[in-house]
């Protein structure tokens, strides 16, 4: 009798396409986006945002709880940022484990109070259980923005320019560290490189300011690479990164001459959290004002190329971190 093989595993993308794309409502831009807008007030619309984070994946047991709470926060509100939105509502849902007892929570509602004063958001609601497991964390962000004027993943056409804000790799690095390796750094970059990992700086600053001049944006969660891949895909076009471009903080830049070999950590490793986007060559001079870094170009054709100094491209066995 002949063997057939296994079928092909879905990933997280095939299996929203396949199983919850049929269930969307009009507000859901199909499930290829990574928000849903709905009408709010007149002459706004509300951008609604969900992301989890799971002990064990997105965070560590022992990592303090006000910055577990923070981070919950901070990588819904990067993609508030990513469209140009303001944050105003929130709801939360916690699966906590026994060792979640009331100092913990303590100081986990502490970051959350924090976060809401610098960031100007309220929690709404949301619900509480109990985990045997792992303790998991959701936060669903609602921002608002002008109607009409939210930054999607689709609108890149061929000869715009690309950028990104922020630096590329610090978190994928800080994770490095935070599991026994780069131990001939300094400490006070092993320290920056931690703390971006644990501490996502959402760019909502830069997203107001990109309201106008970017023709598709999205943040960068799973690496670099894989999630240009996300919006070339929407919009229909290729894209070219040059990697002497990249924005690297003092920390990383050390790391890497130290061991060139972590390039594909920096370029695919995630939990960035800066935005990604694409503009015209007439948004050039706005941008330019703005703490943006251009990182390569989009033309016709689909995928992403990384090219060195030379131009040549570079071989990655991976995109970015995925789910499944």
């Amino acid at each position: 009798m002949s063997e057939h093989p296994a079928p092909a595993r879905l990933d997280e993308f095939g299996r929203i396409a396949r199983f919850f794309a049929p269930l969307a409502g009009p507000g859901a831009l199909g499930l290829r986006d990574d928000i849903a807008l709905i009408d709010g007030p007149a002459g706004t619309q509300y951008v609604l945002k969900t992301d989890a984070i799971v002990e064990g994946i997105h965070f560590f047991p022992t990592d303090p709880p006000r910055q577990i709470a923070q981070k919950l926060l901070r990588v819904n509100l990067s993609d508030l940022a990513a469209k140009g939105a303001e944050p105003v509502f929130y709801l939360l849902t916690t699966a906590l484990t026994d060792a979640c007892g009331e100092a913990w929570l303590a100081e986990f509602s502490a970051g959350l109070a924090e976060d809401q004063r610098r960031f100007g958001l309220v929690l709404l609601g949301g619900d509480s259980v109990r985990a045997d497991g792992a303790t998991t964390l959701s936060a669903t962000v609602i921002g608002q923005v002008a109607t009409g004027r939210a930054i999607l993943r689709a609108g890149a056409r061929p000869g715009d320019i690309l950028y990104m804000a922020g630096t590329l790799g610090d978190a994928a690095l800080g994770l490095k560290v935070l599991e026994g390796a780069l131990t001939g750094l300094e400490a006070t970059h092993r320290d920056h490189l931690v703390s971006r990992y644990r501490l996502p700086q959402p760019r909502l600053d830069v997203g107001r300011g990109l309201v106008g001049h970017a023709s598709a944006a999205m943040d960068i969660s799973d690496g670099l690479v894989a999630d240009l891949g996300h919006l070339c895909a929407a919009s229909s076009v290729a894209a070219i990164v040059e990697t002497p471009r990249l924005p690297l903080s003092d920390a990383a830049r050390a790391a890497f001459a130290a061991d060139p070999g972590l390039l594909p950590t920096i370029l695919t490793g995630g939990d960035d959290y800066e935005i990604l986007f694409a503009a015209p060559e007439p948004a050039r001079p706005a941008l330019a004002k703005m703490p943006v870094t251009e990182i390569g170009r989009i033309e016709a054709g689909h995928g992403v190329t990384i090219v060195n100094g030379d131009g040549k491209p570079l071989e990655l066995t991976r995109g970015g971190y995925t789910h499944f």
